[in-house]
Parts: C-alpha cells; structure tokens; sequence
C-alpha cells in the first residue's frame, strides 16, 4: 500500500476477480499489526481484513452526498462499489470531497454570475 500510495486493498475471493472477500486498510493494518505487536510476514490478511458481511458498501446510483453522510457516520475512508454482487471500484473521501467541492464551486459560478448580471 504504501509503494502504490493507496490507503485501502480490496481482498477478491480466490479464483473470483469481481466478488469482493472483504477490504484491508492502513488503519487495520495499524490497529491488528502494529499495535498488537504481530509479524507482517507471519499474519494472513484474510486475519486482519474487514470481511464482506461487515462491509459498508454503495452502488453506482448512491448520491455523492449519501455516500459521504456513510463514510462520516462510520468513520470510514473507503466504500467499495457494488453492482449486481460484484465489485466496480472503490470510491475514497477524497473522491467525495472533491466532487462535493466541485458542485458547489458551480452554484458559486452561478450565483455570482446572476449578481452581476451576466447571467
């Protein structure tokens, strides 16, 4: 994760490249590896990752204000993608602020050009 920069791995069930085992992130990998004094090299993922029937999860239609609503209640960066059962991306607060912030700046576009009168 750190090599490629990226704060959460989504864990495949074997064999099954779009159904999703569960989600491991910095934060498990902090809590349930560091903190506990267990070995990188001897603990399994599968140990430490959230599993599936644990996982807060959207679909394509989830609103962008929706989906943050969820990541703020559970204290959570990462919300994987599921259609139809299967895995299609993973969404981050990042990804969310960014498209909230991008929505507002338009309505800020619109108004100030509707005060100014160049609307």
């Amino acid at each position: 994760m750190t090599h490629h920069n990226v704060g959460a791995l989504v864990v495949v069930k074997p064999g099954e490249q779009k159904s999703i085992a569960g989600i491991i992130t910095e934060r498990d990998y902090l809590r349930k590896i560091i903190v506990q004094g267990r070995s990188s090299k001897s603990t399994k993922v599968g140990d430490i990752m959230t599993e599936e029937n644990k996982l807060i999860t959207v679909t394509p239609q989830t609103k962008v204000l929706q989906a943050m609503q969820l990541m703020t209640d559970n204290r959570i960066r990462h919300i994987p993608v599921i259609d139809d059962k299967e895995m299609i991306g993973m969404v981050s607060i990042g990804d969310v602020v960014r498209a909230v912030v991008a929505e507002y700046r338009e309505e800020l576009d619109r108004l100030n050009a509707y005060i100014q009168g160049s609307y």
